[in-house]
């Protein structure tokens, strides 16, 4: 099973960023669509963003952090990416990246993602 590492994450005062980094030594990524998801205490897992192979075809924002977070992806890299910009506490969740065959515009459907990492600990708290 491919190993997905997800960095970035950490405490963070509300109203500040963060950025997130997905990366893996064992595919290359830019030939699978990227997906971030989120899970918190209590809470089911919920999509937050995802985005094309080659980023240029399409990315998709949920609305929840429509408008504070972006998606990207640097393929020459291998990495992807999550920019959180002004962060609130019910953004605290642990983040997870993921791999998938495609993107829709429709929306990311964690069932179409296949490899997945450990997960980031985001937490926002004064």
């Amino acid at each position: 099973q491919v190993q997905l590492v997800e960095s970035g994450g950490g405490l963070v005062q509300p109203g500040g960023s963060l950025r997130l980094s997905c990366t893996t030594s064992e595919l290359a990524l830019e030939y699978y669509a990227i997906g971030w998801f989120r899970q918190a205490p209590g809470k089911e897992r919920e999509a937050v963003a995802c985005i094309s192979r080659s980023g240029d075809d399409g990315m998709h924002v949920e609305q929840s952090v429509k408008g504070r977070f972006t998606i990207s992806r640097d393929n020459s890299k291998n990495t992807a990416y999550l920019q959180m910009n002004s962060l609130k506490p019910e953004d605290t969740a642990l983040y997870f990246c993921a791999t998938g065959p495609w993107y829709s515009d429709d929306g990311c459907d964690a069932s179409e993602y296949n490899e997945w990492g450990q997960g980031t600990q985001v937490t926002v708290s004064s």
